[in-house]
């Protein structure tokens, strides 16, 4: 594997760990602004937003821009915009700088898998885009526990310090490691736009929003629910979001696994045991054991999520696929928002720390409704055209297998 794949993981190294590590450092940034807890999660809920923006908008904009500048460009917004957040004098301003910081996710896991394809051999094109979002994924176990660490003992701002210095030496690695890119040529936008029509696109979206939303209801107040209701110590918190990250890692692994053989199937456990373990945590979080044990089933079960949800994205979208796969990144960050803001709504209304995750179980079963609908909807229509009929074997049409498929939000 050529060394130009670690910098792009180390840049996708830096983007998890800023966008997760709000999960852990949540109470001390809500006292040092003088906050509430569900205002501080609107640090989430930007966040979620601006990649929800960022992605197509920086897709359009990178269709006429040679990748390695546009990587470039990308690692550059997110250094900025954390800096501004370890500066940031005032909630409002940190609050700018993690949209600034957002704006550079989406674009940098499209453009980035693109990249990485094109560096290897077609026989190891999936492994080289799967060697890029092994930084993401680790991020999870080691990036957002450590800087949680860091952020507890040395101040939050040292954490962001950190992370915009990792975003420097992915931008270096960029710069010095990965070989010029050809301008890509730009196709008509309109052909790109027309694959949102497909209803079966906008349904897999929606299951997206909502599926991986699930996730975020719980999440994003995991810190005080562990401390104010299951009785942890502040510092148990680092080890409980290496078991989340842990649980995350395993369901990618098992879902890019087993997406290929059944996708509906899959996203109807995935999503159903999602649903379930959300709707147990309430009580499971008066026990530090059950609320340990469920805290990386939630990871494994909205993570093994993930690549069934993108690949049903790019399945209905053969044709046109760069975009969507661009607004599907999105899309997982706008249910991020939606939970962030509904959890911070149940909790402002004196429901509890533990409230959100009944949030997050109803999300996660719309989310199946949903995908009940989709492949209902799919056997009526025939699914012709190179499209995967339900219960088929085949995840990706034969006119998608030029396009790199992306793993991961």
């Amino acid at each position: 594997m050529p060394l130009a794949l670690l910098a792009l993981a180390i840049g996708a190294f830096g983007i998890g760990t800023t966008e997760f590590v709000i999960t852990g450092l949540l109470p001390d940034i809500a006292a040092d602004f003088g906050v509430s807890i569900p205002t501080a999660g609107f640090l989430t809920t930007g966040y979620a937003l601006g990649v929800v923006v960022g992605a197509p908008l920086l897709a359009i904009v990178g269709r006429r821009v040679s990748r390695k500048r546009m990587l470039m460009v990308l690692m550059g917004l997110f250094i900025a915009g954390n800096l501004l957040s370890a500066v940031a004098p005032v909630f409002e301003v940190m609050l700018a700088g993690r949209i600034v910081a957002s704006l550079a996710h989406g674009a940098f896991f499209g453009i980035g898998s693109i990249v990485a394809a094109g560096l290897v051999a077609p026989e190891k094109k999936a492994g080289a885009i799967a060697m890029m979002f092994t930084g993401l994924t680790a991020a999870t176990v080691a990036g957002v526990p450590m800087s949680t660490l860091v952020g507890q003992h040395a101040g939050w701002r040292v954490t962001f310090f950190i992370i915009a210095g990792l975003g420097v030496l992915g931008l270096a690695g960029v710069a010095a490691l990965v070989p010029q890119q050809p301008k890509p040529e730009a196709g008509r936008i309109g052909g790109e736009l027309a694959a949102f029509r497909n209803p079966q696109v906008l349904l897999a979206m929606a299951m997206t929003v909502l599926g991986f939303g699930g996730v975020f209801t719980m999440s994003t107040y995991v810190t005080p629910m562990m401390t104010e209701v299951a009785g942890y110590a502040p510092g148990s918190v680092t080890w409980l979001l290496v078991l989340f990250g842990v649980g995350m890692l395993v369901g990618n692994l098992v879902g890019g696994r087993y997406a290929d053989r059944a996708l509906m199937p899959l996203l109807y456990v995935t999503l159903s045991s999602l649903a379930i373990v959300l709707a147990l945590l309430p009580l499971a979080a008066h026990n530090k054991i059950a609320a340990a044990v469920a805290i990386p089933l939630i990871g494994a079960f909205g993570f093994a999520s993930v690549p069934p949800l993108q690949k049903r994205v790019l399945d209905h979208t053969a044709d046109a696929p760069t975009l969507a796969s661009a607004v599907n990144i999105g899309a997982f960050n706008l249910g991020n928002a939606i939970a962030a803001w509904l959890g911070g709504v149940v909790i402002s209304a004196g429901f509890g720390y533990t409230a959100p995750n009944w949030v997050g179980a109803l999300m996660a079963a719309s989310a199946l409704v949903l995908a009940l609908v989709s492949a209902s909807l799919e056997r009526r229509t025939g699914a012709r055209g190179g499209r995967i009929a339900v219960g088929s074997t085949r995840s990706t049409p034969l006119s998608a297998e030029r396009e790199p498929v992306t793993v991961g939000h």
